[in-house]
C-alpha cells in the first residue's frame, strides 16, 4: 500500500484519483510547520503540496521512503530541487492546468478594456448615469498582436479569431506552417507594435523579455493601441506605459500582473483612469485549481506504480555506469546550448548534437535534454524549462532533433558539437570536458578557441583591418570593462575575422551600440554563461 501525504489545502475532487485507488492511502494534514512535517513524513511515499509548504532538504532527509513530490500548480520555488534530485525523489508539477483559465482572463480583460466596463460600473453604482464618457470599440475587424505563442497565447489567438479579429503574432519557436494552420500570421515584435490595435503578451519574464515594451517601442507604436498583460510583471515598462497613456499613444491598458507584487499603494496604475487592474487572478478559478490537482494526482499514481509519467521537473534516471561517464558533459551541453541561442538569429528549426571520440560509443541521448534546456531557457526562462520537459517543449515547437556520432579516426578527442539551424542562419559550437581541465569551449563555428564557458564573452565579427583590436580595447577600457582574455581568428588576410573577448562584467546597451558604430564591425553578440 502506497502512502500519500497532502500537506496543503487541495480539493478532494482534485484528489479523487488518489483517494479511489485501492493501492493508495491518502492522509490530508495541513498547516504543518517544518518540524511537524519532519516528525511524520517517514512512512510516506509521496507528498502533495501547493505553495504553502516549503519542502526543504531536512524534510526530504526525514522522508526516507519518498519517491515523488507533487506540486499542484506550475511553480516549484517552494521545493528544494537539488535535494530532491540528489536523493532520487521525482518532482512533478501541473504546467497545463491553468492554460484555459489564464486565456479566458486575458479575454475578459480585453473586452473590459474595449468597453470601459470597470470604469462605467464604478460611476453607475456611485449614482452617475454617464453614457457619453464610455464610448467603446468593437473587437471585430481589429488586429490583435500576440507576443508569445505558447499554450496560452495560442488559446487566446483561437478565441480572437472567433470574434472576427485578425491575429498576428511573434514567437521565436513556432513554425510558419503551424502558425498558418492556426490562422496566425507570424511577424516581428516591431510590426506588431506598429500595426496592432490590441496587443497581449504571453512570454515568460527573462533577461531578453524584461521591458521588451518600453520607451523606444511606445515611440513608434500605433496610436490608440490597447495593451493587456496577464503574463508576468516587468515585460512592459510600467513607467513608460504611464507616459504613453498620458500622451494618448496608448488608449488603455489592462494588467493582471505587476513588476513588484503587491504594488505600492501609490502605484500610478491604481489611480489612472485608463487602466484596469486585477490582483494576479490569471489562474484563480475553481476549475484551474481542480485541474492542477487532478493532473498532479495522476502523475503521482503513475510514478508510485512505476508507470510512464510526464511533467517531472528534475533530472531523469540514468544508469549509474553511464551516468559516471556522461556526468562531466551535462553542464557543458547546457552551456553550449545557451551560447548558441544567444548568437543565432531567427526561429529555431533544427538542433544537432554530434559526439566524437569515446563518446561516440556511448548512449549520449541523456545529453540532448541539457542541450535543449540551454537553448530554450534563453527564450522561455529558466523556470519554464528543465531537463525533463525540454524535449517535449522542443517537439511542441516543431524543432527537429538530430543525434550524430563521429567515427572518423581524427575524432579522437571527446568533443561535442552543437549545431543550431534557424529560419535565418546556421551556427555551431564545439566543447570538451577534459579530466583535470574542466569544461572548455574549443570552437566557435570554424574558429578554434580555448575558453572556459563561464561569465561573459563578447563575440565580434569584423573586417580584417589594422587597428580594430586597439579601438575595441580602448572603447571597453574607457567603459570600465576589463578584458580577461582575447582570441582572434580570420579566414584570410583582409577578409572576415572574429574577435572573442572574455570580459569581467556585462556590457551596457550604450557600449554595444558604440562597438557597432565602428564601421569595420559587422556584428556583436554578448554571450552570458551565468
Amino acid at each position: 500500500m502506497f502512502k500519500v501525504l497532502v500537506s496543503d489545502p487541495i480539493s478532494n475532487f482534485g484528489l479523487q484519483q488518489l483517494m479511489r485507488a485501492e493501492d493508495v492511502e491518502v492522509a490530508k494534514i495541513t498547516g504543518l510547520s517544518e518540524e511537524e512535517l519532519i516528525s511524520i513524513i517517514r512512512p510516506y511515499n509521496a507528498l502533495l503540496v501547493r505553495s504553502q509548504t516549503k519542502v526543504t532538504r531536512r524534510i526530504m532527509e526525514a522522508g526516507v521512503h519518498l519517491k515523488v513530490i507533487g506540486r499542484a500548480g506550475v511553480g516549484v520555488d517552494n521545493i528544494d530541487l537539488d535535494a530532491a534530485t540528489s536523493r532520487g525523489v521525482i518532482v512533478v508539477n501541473a504546467p497545463d492546468g491553468n492554460t484555459v483559465t489564464t486565456c479566458e482572463h486575458t479575454f475578459a480583460m480585453m473586452m473590459a478594456l474595449a468597453r470601459h466596463i470597470p470604469q462605467a460600473y464604478a460611476k453607475t453604482i456611485a449614482g452617475l448615469w454617464d453614457r457619453k464618457s464610455f464610448l467603446g470599440v468593437e473587437l471585430r475587424n481589429k488586429i490583435l498582436g500576440v507576443l508569445g505563442l505558447g499554450r496560452i497565447g495560442i488559446e487566446v489567438a483561437k478565441r480572437a479569431a472567433a470574434f472576427g479579429m485578425t491575429v498576428i503574432g511573434y514567437d521565436p519557436f513556432l513554425s510558419e506552417e503551424r502558425a498558418n494552420k492556426l490562422g496566425i500570421k507570424l511577424t516581428t515584435v516591431d510590426e506588431i507594435i506598429r500595426t496592432a490595435d490590441f496587443m497581449t503578451v504571453h512570454t515568460p519574464l527573462t533577461n531578453e523579455t524584461h521591458h521588451m515594451i518600453a520607451g523606444p517601442q511606445f515611440d513608434v507604436m500605433k496610436r490608440g493601441m490597447r495593451i493587456i498583460n496577464c503574463a508576468r510583471g516587468g515585460i512592459i515598462d510600467e513607467s513608460a506605459l504611464v507616459e504613453a497613456l498620458e500622451e494618448g499613444i496608448v488608449a488603455g491598458a489592462a494588467f493582471d500582473v505587476f513588476e513588484h507584487e503587491p504594488p505600492a499603494p501609490d502605484h500610478p496604475f491604481l489611480r489612472h483612469p485608463k487602466m484596469i487592474v486585477t490582483p494576479h487572478l490569471g489562474a484563480s478559478t475553481l476549475e484551474a485549481q481542480e485541474n492542477v490537482a487532478l493532473d498532479v494526482s495522476e502523475q503521482v499514481i503513475h510514478i508510485l506504480r512505476n508507470e510512464p509519467f510526464k511533467n517531472a521537473v528534475n533530472i531523469p534516471a540514468v544508469p549509474a555506469d553511464l551516468l559516471n561517464k556522461l556526468q562531466p558533459y551535462f553542464t557543458l551541453c547546457e552551456k553550449l546550448g545557451k551560447a548558441l541561442a544567444q548568437m543565432t538569429d531567427g526561429a529555431v528549426r533544427e538542433v544537432t548534437v554530434e559526439c566524437s571520440g569515446e563518446l561516440a560509443d556511448l548512449d549520449t541521448s541523456p545529453l540532448i535534454p541539457y542541450v535543449l534546456k540551454g537553448i530554450l531557457s534563453h527564450h522561455l526562462g529558466a523556470e519554464q524549462v528543465n531537463v525533463v520537459n525540454s524535449v517535449h517543449l522542443a517537439k511542441f515547437r516543431d524543432i527537429h532533433l538530430v543525434e550524430r556520432k563521429s567515427l572518423l579516426t581524427q575524432s579522437s578527442s571527446n568533443d561535442i558539437t552543437i549545431r543550431l539551424k534557424s529560419t535565418i542562419e546556421e551556427r555551431w559550437v564545439t566543447g570538451s570536458a577534459l579530466p583535470g581541465v574542466g569544461e572548455r569551449l574549443v570552437r566557435i563555428g570554424p574558429y578554434p578557441v580555448d575558453i572556459s564557458p563561464e561569465g561573459y564573452v563578447l563575440l565580434i565579427s569584423q573586417k580584417d583591418r589594422p587597428g580594430i583590436i586597439g579601438r575595441v580595447g580602448t572603447l571597453l577600457g574607457d567603459s570600465g570593462i576589463n578584458i580577461a582574455t582575447m582570441q582572434v581568428g580570420r579566414n584570410e588576410v583582409g577578409g572576415s575575422a572574429v574577435m572573442i573577448l572574455k570580459i569581467d562584467k556585462k556590457t551596457s546597451k550604450n557600449v554595444m551600440e558604440s562597438l557597432l558604430a565602428i564601421s569595420e564591425i559587422k556584428r556583436v553578440r554578448e554571450i552570458s554563461f551565468d
